[in-house]
């Protein structure tokens, strides 16, 4: 009697219907990149195609639970970080910067609104930037456009698109990645040091002392997680048992979608964490990836190239998107309508809120789609300054913020989460917050190579000020004011 080996079962294949990873390319394309050597691009390219995965799909289906968690509102979305991230902040000062901003934004947030706070960084990999003209002038000569230290250099001598720098992008993100989850492991997000934090700032008293009041109790809430063995740091059997969530974190990285060639080199196959009998795609360079605005065209190559990563993703929401527009959107990026799969990003202005959220609103309602709202009130507020550089102005993001989660209220809907361009450094680029900067003081540090950042302390002016709101709101029924 012989005896038969028997074959090991393969996993099944799941996917959107009649995708691949390089489908996208039949399909037109927006604010892609004209690299003039075609063979060196193509070596890059191959290349990062055989690199590691940067991130594994057990962190990103992680993320897709918390964030189903957020579109049921039993979570807060905070996602912040640069406009147009360089490599020059691939360093431990810069990292640890912003991280720590994030961190005290989201304590802040945790303790206002009594629910966990889901971190996402712009970070890792926000490299490159779409333009809305290709070329510009530069002392009276027509230049290449920066688009992002993955394509070019700022230098208007370093125009030319050179691939390698998308190999600078693989190993640059990596390295970030790695000392994030290097620090993190280390307690770097302990969150028992908030007298660490320094509100001299603040030039109103009043204001500061309002501030210096949340802190304080939160200081008195760790001091009694401490007393009654709740806290893994006053050491104990018990404490052993709790869970590590006061000293470690979850943050995750994301960036725009943009360069779909360099996407689809870390676009993998791999195994589905949550069912080790299928395997799925996923965008391994990242945890979150988003369309902005310029490319969400229904049928172009970046919603094609979106609609088949399991990762969870984001949309732009403007107002050049028609309602009916964005119902046909969501059912391309999410036929099976799985909650959280789809954070749509509202980028308005302030005086276009009340024009386009309602409609939005609506249609989704109606759609059967459970999305994530969160609120960019930077990007429809960017505005020319009397320094003669582009900035935005803290009472005009407040507004748009406020005026969002009162629509959303009203509408028996909720505000999952709000979307910020910041810096953990102490740039002067955006006029006004509790420092009450001036117009006049930008030049100051105006560092930033696209658009304005709110600073360290900016940052958690919009913390303190949203999470004064949810204190309101667990004990009163009311309209946010800022």
């Amino acid at each position: 009697m012989t005896s038969r080996s028997i074959s090991p079962v393969q996993p099944t294949i799941v996917g959107a219907k009649d995708w691949t990873p390089t489908s996208w390319t039949s399909k037109p394309i927006k604010q892609d990149v004209d690299y003039p050597d075609q063979a060196h691009l193509n070596k890059v390219l191959e290349k990062i195609g055989r690199l590691p995965p940067m991130v594994a799909p057990g962190e990103i289906h992680r993320l897709r639970q918390q964030l189903a968690d957020v579109a049921l509102g039993k979570a807060f979305l905070l996602q912040g970080g640069d406009c147009a991230e360089l490599f020059d902040y691939c360093a431990q000062g810069p990292i640890e910067a912003k991280l720590k901003v994030l961190l005290q934004m989201s304590l802040v947030l945790v303790w206002g609104a009594r629910m966990p706070v889901v971190r996402i960084a712009r970070m890792a990999g926000q490299y490159a930037k779409p333009r809305s003209k290709p070329t510009e002038m530069h002392e009276g000569k027509e230049i290449l456009s920066y688009r992002g230290d993955n394509v070019n250099g700022y230098d208007p001598a370093d125009r030319i698109p050179d691939p390698e720098r998308l190999l600078g992008a693989y190993f640059h993100s990596a390295a970030t990645l790695n000392y994030v989850r290097a620090i993190l492991a280390e307690g770097f997000a302990d969150l028992h040091h908030p007298s660490n934090w320094n509100l001299h700032h603040v030039k109103s008293s009043t204001l500061r002392q309002e501030y210096q009041g949340i802190v304080d109790r939160l200081t008195d809430a760790l001091d009694f997680m401490k007393t009654i063995g709740a806290d893994p740091n006053a050491g104990g059997a018990q404490a052993e048992a709790v869970s590590s969530t006061l000293n470690t974190v979850d943050i995750f990285a994301s960036h725009e979608g943009l360069l779909l060639e360099y996407e689809q080199a870390l676009t993998r196959l791999m195994t589905d964490p949550a069912n080790p009998a299928q395997q799925k795609y996923y965008n391994v360079g990242t945890h979150f990836i988003w369309i902005g605005d310029r490319t969400r065209q229904l049928d172009g190559a970046h919603v094609e190239y979106f609609r088949g990563i399991e990762n969870p993703i984001g949309v732009k929401c403007g107002p050049s998107m028609k309602p009916e527009e964005l119902i046909d959107l969501l059912n391309i990026l999410d036929a099976d309508k799985r909650p959280g799969k789809i954070t749509l990003i509202t980028r308005y202005g302030v005086d276009q809120v009340d024009k386009y959220l309602p409609g939005h609103i609506k249609a989704v309602q109606e759609s059967g789609h459970t999305v994530v709202w969160a609120c960019d009130p930077m990007h429809g507020n960017t505005k020319q300054s009397v320094s003669g550089v582009k900035t935005r102005h803290l009472i005009d993001i407040t507004k748009e913020l406020s005026q969002a989660i009162r629509i959303h209220k009203q509408m028996g809907s909720h505000l999952g989460g709000v979307h910020f361009e910041l810096t953990g450094d102490r740039v002067t680029e955006c006029v006004g917050g509790s420092m009450e900067l001036l117009d006049a003081e930008l030049l100051e540090r105006y560092e930033t190579h696209c658009d304005p950042r709110l600073n360290y302390e900016q940052a958690l002016d919009m913390a303190f000020l949203i999470a004064k709101y949810q204190e309101k709101q667990r004990g009163f029924s009311g309209v946010m004011s800022l």
